[in-house]
């Protein structure tokens, strides 16, 4: 197995986890991370699974679905009884975008 996570690999999990990482942190994760990996990998190589059928999921549930019925919401007034900072019927909030 042994397969070394790359670089840019630990950087895209980083992002995906909300983890600001620096350029030495991510070789660092990357070693560790592929220790892990590949530990995980070894055990589960050892299970043997010869007579086991394969399975998308084990509850035999199938199709299983409510009905799509709607229900009164609130109202606007209601929906901004509460905020902090309304403009024109709507709520106000700080940007949270970010350049990148």
């Amino acid at each position: 197995m042994r397969k070394k996570l790359t670089l840019s690999e630990v950087k895209h999990v980083a992002t995906l986890a909300n983890l600001p990482l620096e350029a030495s942190e991510l070789t660092t994760f990357s070693k560790q991370l592929s220790e892990v990996i590949d530990y995980n990998m070894t055990l589960l190589a050892k299970v043997d699974t010869k007579d086991i059928e394969p399975t998308a999921h084990v509850t035999g549930a199938k199709n299983i679905q409510r009905p799509d019925v709607t229900e009164p919401g609130l109202t606007q007034k209601e929906a901004l009884k509460n905020s902090k900072s309304v403009h024109n019927g709507f709520f106000k909030v700080k940007a949270i975008l970010e350049q990148e």
